[in-house]
């Protein structure tokens, strides 16, 4: 007895169509909204939390400090990085858009 199969999509892996949103979000590029001020600050901030962090965590003695000192450098690099991108995923989760970027229509 043969049997036959037909090739179809799995769930989800339409070949067709429009992208779904995930997708489509994914593809997007962040919009910017923060500052030009904001950025430079944020870029500075986290440049210096990483390179204190950096300097306390090579002399740390306990679990509990070097816990707190990579928390540092890991807050830092998320500044820099929020500051470099000039997006900010906490800002666009709030609605947040500072008053000079707000588009006038």
């Amino acid at each position: 007895m043969t049997t036959t199969t037909r090739n179809q999509p799995t769930q989800g892996a339409s070949t067709e169509g429009p992208p779904t949103p995930a997708l489509a979000d994914h593809r997007r590029r962040a919009s910017i909204n923060i500052t030009p001020a904001e950025r430079a600050g944020r870029i500075g901030l986290g440049l210096a939390a990483v390179v204190v962090g950096a300097i306390l965590l090579a002399g740390a003695s306990s679990v509990v400090a070097v816990v707190l000192e990579a928390l540092l450098v890991a807050a830092g690099l998320d500044l820099v990085v929020t500051g470099a991108t000039g997006h900010c995923p906490l800002y666009a989760k709030l609605g947040h858009v500072p008053a000079s970027l707000r588009r006038t229509s």
